[in-house]
């Protein structure tokens, strides 16, 4: 997102707003409202309309020595580079992001052993606890079913073992 700075009272121009003037020589002059582009129009100077941030640093008004307006002048000329410092820097920059990587990796690792551990013996005893939400449900008539298989698996057993010792 680009944030221009109005011609007339040097107020922030965000995206979508604002009034753009260009004259025949091909510049272009930026303005937040339609109050700066009038005074434009009348030939107004900026240093000398009150409500300007032109008018409040020539009469300092304002701090003219500060630093963000410093970075805003700087902003507009090329910066010099060497391509070794920049080279060096990237080479860097790459080192530490696997640094980074790596750190945030192990640390995630070492979080998470103990908890695995943990959440095994959490849901094996949630489990046991809550057993009856898991099996389906059981109907009477095969309750009874096999209630009597089993007593008919008893009596049988006990026949044969009668039979065995006789």
């Amino acid at each position: 997102m680009r944030l221009e700075k109005c011609w007339f009272c040097s107020s922030t121009i965000y995206p979508g707003h604002g009034i753009c003037f260009a004259r025949n020589d091909s510049k272009l002059f930026r303005f937040c409202r339609s109050k700066c582009h009038k005074n434009f129009k009348m030939k107004r100077n900026p240093r000398k309309v009150k409500w300007t941030k032109a008018y409040r640093v020539v009469h300092t008004k304002d701090l003219s020595e500060d630093n963000v307006f410093d970075f805003e002048r700087r902003r507009n000329r090329p910066m010099k580079y060497s391509r070794d410092v920049t080279r060096t820097t990237l080479t860097a920059l790459k080192t530490t992001e696997g640094i980074r990587f790596r750190r945030e990796q192990r640390f995630y690792e070492n979080r998470m052993k103990d908890r695995h551990i943990d959440r095994r013996r959490a849901d094996r005893s949630e489990l046991q606890e809550q057993v009856h939400l898991v099996r389906a449900p059981v109907s009477p008539e095969t309750v009874k079913q096999t209630i009597l298989s089993k007593i008919k698996i008893v009596a049988n057993s006990n026949i044969v073992d009668r039979k065995f010792y006789d």
